[in-house]
């Protein structure tokens, strides 16, 4: 264990995670070219031999709308807002006959599947919020066991958890331990990424984290192994959101980057775990010039993992690599 740890999650959603915030004809071409950015991500995460957590929407392992709503949990997230529930979105989503590439993605997962090294998490069953009134602890525990039945009839037992939207407290985490939840990707150390709930939120903390991707205000948020270590299930925070590209932005993605390179860095000469996270449907658009992106950091890995066994893992298997050796 005397090396530093390279960890990545994607949160795979598709549209679940972005129907209460985003319009349609804003986001749909993101949503769909997921399709094409998940087998393109498989490939280049094997060439650099770099591991990752897919954590995965419950609602995706469907093929249709008709499986979906014959195969509900128990209780429902009682949202005050009820806008936030997913369940109210079921008429928009397309009958049964036809294709539905903003919902569904079992081919995907499948496809996911075939490469052993990459792990599959969950992101809930139904893109759950643990912050948001009006809901409970208990209808949290019913939505993960659903999560966990739908991945176990696809043979995927599930370890590892995102939090959609970054929201959780205690309570969640001894419903996510009792059903064997090994480990979840917490926020970074800084008071601008705490945990909070989207009436809470606000501009200035939105500012400071889109500014703290460019600038080093929050620090490298790396963390050593004694911390993950400290509490269970295991915490593996987040150290970087990965921004996608924006052709207004673009002058400064070097300094994006080396905000990136410069925390890996860190990690691999204190040994300690730097862990990196988008959505795939960050790069829906503008895919070659994500791609490139995401390229440069994995080759900057590969020169770690020379110099300093900067190892990849995925949440799983840096589990079970501190607990067991």
């Amino acid at each position: 264990m005397e090396n530093g740890k390279f960890v990545i999650s994607l949160d795979f959603e598709l549209l679940w995670g972005m129907r209460d915030i985003e319009n349609y004809s804003a986001y749909e071409e993101n949503i769909v070219g997921v399709h094409t950015v998940i087998p393109r991500l498989l490939e280049t995460f094997t060439t650099y031999d770099v591991k990752a957590t897919f954590a995965i929407v419950g609602f995706l392992f469907f093929e249709n709308k008709d499986q979906l709503i014959h195969d509900l949990p128990s209780r429902l997230p009682g949202y005050t807002n009820q806008k936030l529930s997913p369940y109210r979105h079921f008429d928009v989503v397309k009958e049964s006959a036809d294709i539905d590439l903003l919902h569904f993605a079992p081919k995907l997962i499948k496809l996911i599947q075939q490469y052993p090294s990459q792990e599959i998490g969950t992101h809930t069953f139904s893109h759950y919020y643990c912050l948001e009134a009006g809901q409970s602890v208990a209808e949290f525990e019913a939505d993960l066991q659903h999560a966990q039945k739908i991945a176990g009839e696809n043979n995927i037992p599930l370890y590892s958890l995102v939090f959609p939207r970054n929201q959780f407290q205690q309570d969640y985490l001894d419903v996510c331990s009792k059903l064997g939840i090994t480990s979840y990707r917490g926020n970074e150390r800084s008071w601008m990424y705490e945990a909070r709930n989207g009436d809470a939120e606000n501009f200035a903390r939105r500012a400071l984290r889109l500014l703290d991707s460019y600038v080093n205000i929050s620090g490298h948020n790396c963390y050593p192994d004694d911390f993950i270590k400290s509490s269970f299930p295991r915490n593996i925070p987040a150290s970087r959101f990965l921004r996608p590209y924006e052709k207004g932005l673009e002058a400064f993605d070097k300094i994006k980057l080396d905000r990136i390179t410069s925390g890996m860095t860190y990690a691999a000469k204190k040994k300690m775990t730097y862990h990196l996270w988008w959505h795939p449907h960050n790069f829906g658009i503008n895919q070659d010039k994500n791609f490139s992106f995401l390229e440069q950091i994995l080759s900057h890995y590969t020169k770690l993992n020379a110099r300093y066994n900067f190892q990849s893992y995925t949440m799983s298997a840096l589990v079970n690599l501190l607990d067991n050796g």
